[in-house]
């Protein structure tokens, strides 16, 4: 008895999960994929948060992370990728206004920052087209405190 509940239950979820996908998939419009490029795309946002508190607090490391939408990080460039769809692009991350910035298109969802010093310190991170051109960033603000005992 209990194991025909249970292939009851089973089947009953199966059906579920295709109904599910078959509806999605048969609405037009409403489905993006990989496979085909997306008509009238929205606009890409990028989303940081402030660096978390463990790791800055303990060790002084920054681990700001962030995230993407309608927009993926990858590590292509040149004018032919702007024509990819969905849209594809990287990052640039400038610390303290400094006059050199680095560019990240590991798309691992943070940017990791070891050896600051104690101190105020500022991180702008933006997205940008496979040719370098800026769509929108975020600066984030954030303390390092001092460690006593920790050498960099």
């Amino acid at each position: 008895m209990i194991t025909t509940i249970r292939a009851l239950g089973l089947a009953t979820t199966a059906f579920l999960i295709v109904a599910t996908a078959t509806a999605q998939a048969q609405t037009p419009g409403s489905v993006q994929t990989q496979f085909l490029p997306v008509k009238d795309e929205p606009e890409p946002k990028l989303l940081v948060d402030q660096p978390l508190s463990e790791p800055l607090t303990t060790r002084g490391v920054a681990i700001i992370p962030y995230r993407t939408e309608n927009f993926r990080i990858l590590p292509i460039f040149g004018s032919g990728a702007s024509d990819v769809s969905p849209r594809v692009g990287h990052l640039h991350v400038n610390v303290d206004d400094l006059p050199w910035r680095w560019a990240d298109a590991g798309g691992t969802g943070a940017i990791v920052l070891t050896g600051l010093p104690a101190g105020k310190h500022k991180v702008l991170i933006e997205i940008v087209t496979p040719e370098h051109r800026v769509i929108g960033g975020q600066a984030v603000p954030f303390r390092v405190p001092a460690i006593h005992g920790q050498h960099h």
